[in-house]
């Protein structure tokens, strides 16, 4: 098992489940409860990385990081560092390819909260922050909650985007994705059998776990 490797992927697992909770809250409320022009093209433009070939995306991301962008040069001027092959930049793309995965299940739960719920707050007047964490967040706990275990599991598994970006940097960038293939073109398939045990065995889990919360939903809401 390459231990500093599962500490990279962990690490990035956590920072990017902890920039999409905020992140998907709000964007999984503007397009449940939001009306304006545009939505639809912000919704495909928030989902499109799931259909997206990781190779593409990852190609998008390091031309947008890379030491020649705008992005790239600014990042570059503030701390010294490129943003492209670093544990940094690894983070800004596992954000934008896991957006998806936490802001689906988290757009599924508002969804189902009755609009009469919101009116009754309204009338009542409370607030819209006081309505958000009184009602909308204990309603929609299990598809938050879901959307984070999604987005940590995705994470975890990640390689098309995370080769691009990132490369093979022990200690940096090699998560435990890349340190499966470079075993396998290493022929150390013990190490590479025994490291996708550990994913497989992970990504079970936190399906099973997703599962058995959209069931307890359900049963909530019958």
């Amino acid at each position: 098992m390459d231990w500093t490797a599962l500490k990279v992927s962990l690490w990035l697992a956590l920072a990017t489940a902890a920039v999409l909770l905020p992140l998907g809250i709000y964007c999984a409320r503007l397009i449940v409860f939001g009306d304006f022009r545009g939505k639809s093209l912000l919704e495909a433009g928030l989902t499109l990385p799931l259909v997206l070939p990781p190779t593409v995306l990852g190609y998008y991301l390091l031309v947008s990081m890379g030491a020649g962008s705008p992005l790239g040069q600014m990042w570059e001027r503030l701390t010294g560092h490129p943003l492209a092959f670093s544990f940094s930049g690894l983070l800004v793309g596992s954000i934008v390819f896991n957006i998806p995965f936490a802001l689906m299940p988290m757009q599924r739960a508002f969804e189902a909260i009755a609009p009469e719920v919101r009116e009754a707050a309204a009338c009542c007047g409370i607030s819209h922050w006081r309505t958000l964490w009184r009602i909308e967040l204990p309603l929609a706990w299990p598809g938050i909650i879901s959307g984070m275990i999604m987005a940590i599991a995705h994470t975890m598994g990640e390689f098309g985007v995370v080769l691009m970006i990132g490369g093979s940097i022990p200690g940096a960038t090699r998560t435990v994705a890349i340190s499966i293939y470079d075993s396998v073109q290493a022929f150390d398939m013990r190490a590479a059998g025994t490291m996708s045990a550990a994913l497989l065995a992970f990504s079970l889990a936190t399906l099973a776990f997703t599962n058995w919360l959209a069931r307890k939903r359900l049963q909530a809401l019958a």
